[in-house]
């Protein structure tokens, strides 16, 4: 077996390991970051900064990227059974004692699981990890090959871009491109560096810093306990639920059915007052409205996403058994967001 054999599969899963990091490296790299090197006349920085400030832009350099990665394997996988399996075929023959037919397909299955072994690792795994470790330098050394890559793909992109879309507008999913995603701690370093470039203030800071913490933390520590509440049984008497209702200073009452660790729905003092108005006493169970009920592990900003969604003030907070544990509202997560150390604005709200 020549050297030109091992070459060219080194050459190919080297390939993949290039494609792996480049589309790693663009998404997670930092925009800010680039256009600032750019600015200060990186060469590098400007031939990649066009693609990761334009959602279009880095959708095409990553299906550039996934091509890439998709023709090396086949290529080495292709390569590898004109070459490597027909020169070791006869001697798994010899070896295993096989007639050709069958000794051709045992080398085609180790090769198989040898290769495929060892580009997971370097052609996956590990450009991966670096990419994912150092996002711009390695968005850096990729750009010019992927600008290659781009122009080489260009007729293949238009093409599988052009189908993705189709059938998926025909499943009803509308696209919305590759996005940068950064973790908290990165967050946290450009509220760092605004503040020191002077773009905010030491008070804008703290409280960027304070919606930061909020957004991570999960509902159990911003609910108000089940034992905190004031609430009343779906099968209470009418002159119970006005006596509830006038010695509370809430405008909604939680209600339950059999134990209070069972919320069921809501009641509005106002919808109580309007039904006697009109009509007269009611049960209370056609007077309360549906509760939404979220995990106790939701973190804050999907709360507030969640509540907007469904066009309601708060939610009952449920363990993993599905018990109530606490009532979260839009006030509570507001509060903690303005005060953290003040939850008694937040209990204030309620009202």
């Amino acid at each position: 077996m020549t050297a030109g054999v091992w070459i060219g599969i080194a050459v190919l899963i080297l390939f993949n390991a290039l494609y792996v990091a480049a589309e790693f490296g663009a998404v997670g790299v930092r925009r800010s970051r680039v256009r600032r090197m750019a600015e200060d006349g990186h060469r590098g920085a400007r031939r990649l900064l066009p693609y990761v400030e334009d959602t279009d832009s880095l959708d095409h350099y990553v299906g550039a990227s996934q091509i890439g990665i998709t023709v090396s394997s086949l290529g080495l996988g292709a390569f590898a059974q004109a070459t490597l399996t027909i020169a070791l075929a006869p001697a798994a023959g010899r070896w295993l004692d096989l007639d050709p037919e069958t000794a051709l397909a045992a080398a085609s299955l180790a090769v198989l699981l040898v290769l495929t072994s060892v580009q997971l690792i370097v052609g996956e795994l590990v450009p991966k990890a670096i990419a994912l470790q150092y996002p711009t330098q390695t968005a850096l050394v990729t750009v010019r090959p992927m600008q290659w890559s781009l122009w080489i793909f260009r007729p293949l992109l238009t093409l599988l871009n052009g189908s993705a879309t189709l059938i998926s507008r025909a499943f009803g999913v509308v696209g919305h491109g590759h996005r940068h995603l950064h973790s908290p701690e990165e967050i946290d370093l450009l509220i760092a560096e605004s503040r020191d470039g002077g773009l905010l203030e030491p008070e804008e800071q703290q409280r960027l810093h304070r919606a930061l913490r909020l957004s991570l933390k999960p509902a159990r520590d911003l609910m108000v306990p089940l034992a905190r509440l004031t609430t009343l049984d779906v099968e209470a008497a009418w002159d119970d639920v006005v006596a509830t209702v006038a010695a509370s200073p809430f405008s909604r009452i939680p209600v339950y059915r059999d134990s209070p660790d069972q919320l069921i729905g809501t009641l509005r003092v106002k919808d109580l007052v309007e039904r006697y108005v009109a009509k007269g006493r009611a049960p209370l169970a056609e007077l309360m409205r549906p509760v939404v009920r979220i995990p106790e592990d939701l973190a804050a900003d999907r709360i507030i996403q969640l509540l907007r969604e469904r066009r309601t003030h708060q939610a009952v907070v449920v363990d993993v058994a599905d018990r109530s544990v606490g009532l979260v509202t839009i006030q509570d997560v507001l509060g903690a967001m303005l005060d953290a150390d003040a939850p008694a604005a937040a209990e204030a709200g309620r009202a």
